[in-house]
């Protein structure tokens, strides 16, 4: 075991220093480690919360031919809907939207439009209709038709949000 009679025969000081070496400067010690504590807690914080990504959700109840909408989690919109009529399905389950189409028409119903569609399976998508007097009765092929303005508005949120963001949910 090293004493300090032995450090100072080694060439050392009494304060643990060669000669000729300056003492740290406590106030630049003091000040990095500040900086550095402040750096790990920001750091810290950056992984600690995770990304509180804006959610979109789109539920569809097909018994109800409503659809009620919820932008992180708080609900803000209900509206009447279409839906499959007998003879054709609107599909049910969870989605991801895939594509969307500010105007289109289709090419399977006598080219329909089908403004601010929101593609969440194939060819089935959330679209406007001209057939308002329609909505709250099953009446389509299988899209999940609104009305034009609520369609926007439904679009509008998606592309805001992104596609990944954002939730189409059809019940029974």
């Amino acid at each position: 075991m090293l004493f300090m009679e032995d450090l100072v025969s080694l060439g050392f000081d009494r304060e643990g220093l060669r000669p000729g070496e300056r003492p740290p400067d406590h106030e630049e010690k003091g000040l990095f480690m500040k900086y550095l504590g402040v750096l790990i807690a920001l750091f810290g914080l950056l992984f600690a919360f995770p990304a509180a990504a804006a959610k979109v959700e789109a539920r569809i109840d097909l018994s109800a031919q409503r659809m009620y909408v919820k932008v992180n989690g708080v609900n803000k919109y209900t509206w009447a809907v279409s839906t499959a009529r007998s003879g054709y399905r609107t599909p049910t389950g969870t989605f991801r939207p895939q594509r969307l189409e500010r105007t289109w028409y289709s090419s399977k119903y006598h080219n329909s439009p089908m403004p601010y569609s929101v593609f969440f399976l194939g060819g089935y998508a959330i679209h406007g209709t001209n057939a308002i007097s329609s909505l709250g009765r099953p009446v389509s092929h299988g899209c999940v038709r609104l009305h034009p303005s609520n369609a926007a508005k439904l679009y509008s949120l998606i592309r805001q949000y992104g596609m990944g963001n954002a939730r189409v949910i059809v019940t029974q």
